[in-house]
């Protein structure tokens, strides 16, 4: 019997949110698996099935042992425990890759959200440990996930210059959807709830962004851009429901569980509904950013005034939650290196 993850399938290209290979391996076929610090560490530290120890211990030791070894001139002068981070992401994502079709996400230290030359370095790393790690994996499949502050799409424009495909993630408002297509990024990821209904129990984000992930997409279909809507931060079935439709949905484990068990038919003859309606042609017209998407000051002050600083507001939460994910990454790769 069909499920309702299937019928969903029709409509959006599926990712999965995880760093759990038994998932993507389970519940595919999934094109694209995306990734942050939080997921990675969630990972990292689940307990083995006896309890006795962590699940992924093993590939912690040789991500350090590695990184003082093979992968020692790569890191050149990164502190050794940010760099571990880096190798234990790329390690995880190369258990998941032959079970996706598509790309693999990384993201960026989250600490270097505010340096453009911080994350292009950041990035080109993380392609070079995919390719020492790995030499036969096709590096055209990584992805690199950066957060949408100006200096994140900046970082962006360069990269995707150079080859690399990258996702402006952290994403809330047109202002940043627009920079994003000037880069010329792959992909962007609206985040339809706040980082903090994640960590906060009974935590409600009371401006999702469904209305911002339709205008988005309208816009660059639009305008011919390449970039694509990749939608984030979903928290139950009927908000995956209501983004089909949207060029990609990345689901966590515990909505693909629910919409595996499901029947197609709580579909409802609706699905994908929501990305049909029109868009108001004005809200569509690439003239309306043209005066900030080369002026720095003029962007951030339109980003600020978003939403009157909701906007703004989200993405600092955001990087303080990735930021602490990072340093919770760290000192785990610390207990095992002193």
């Amino acid at each position: 019997m069909a499920s309702l993850l299937d019928a969903l399938r029709q409509k959006s290209v599926i990712d999965c949110d995880t760093l759990d290979s038994e998932v993507a391996k389970s519940l595919g076929p999934f094109v694209d698996c995306t990734s942050n610090q939080a997921i990675a560490f969630f990972e990292l530290t689940k307990l083995s099935a006896g309890g006795a120890g962590l699940h992924n211990e093993s590939l912690i030791r040789e991500s350090i042992y590695e990184s003082i070894s093979d992968l020692n001139e790569i890191r050149g002068q990164v502190p050794l425990n940010e760099f571990v981070v880096e190798v234990m992401m790329v390690k995880l994502q190369l258990l998941v890759a032959p079970h996706i079709t598509g790309y693999v996400h990384v993201q960026t230290n989250p600490k270097l959200s505010y340096s453009q030359d911080g994350m292009v370095k950041n990035a080109e790393r993380i392609i070079a440990i995919f390719r020492e790690l790995s030499p036969d994996f096709d590096v055209k499949r990584i992805c690199i996930k950066v957060p949408a502050t100006w200096d994140g799409l900046c970082a962006c424009r360069i990269l995707e210059a150079n080859g690399i495909a990258t996702l402006a993630t952290t994403m809330f408002c047109m202002e940043q959807a627009a920079l994003a297509s000037d880069a010329n990024c792959t992909y962007i990821a609206p985040y339809i709830n706040e980082l903090k209904v994640h960590f906060e129990t009974g935590y409600t984000d009371h401006n999702k962004a469904f209305s911002f992930c339709r205008e988005a997409q309208a816009y660059y279909n639009a305008n011919n851009y390449r970039t694509r809507v990749l939608a984030a931060s979903l928290t139950s079935v009927d908000e995956v429901l209501q983004l089909a439709g949207v060029n990609h949905i990345t689901i966590s484990p515990i909505l693909l569980h629910a919409l595996s068990r499901l029947g197609a038919s709580k579909a409802g003859k609706q699905l994908g509904q929501y990305f049909a309606d029109e868009i108001p042609p004005e809200s569509l017209d690439s003239k309306k950013y043209a005066g900030i998407l080369q002026n720095e000051s003029s962007w951030k002050l339109a980003f600020t005034r978003s939403g009157f600083g909701i906007s703004e507001g989200k993405i600092i939460q955001a990087i303080n939650y990735f930021s602490d994910f990072q340093d919770k990454l760290e000192g785990l790769a610390g207990r095992y290196t002193t």
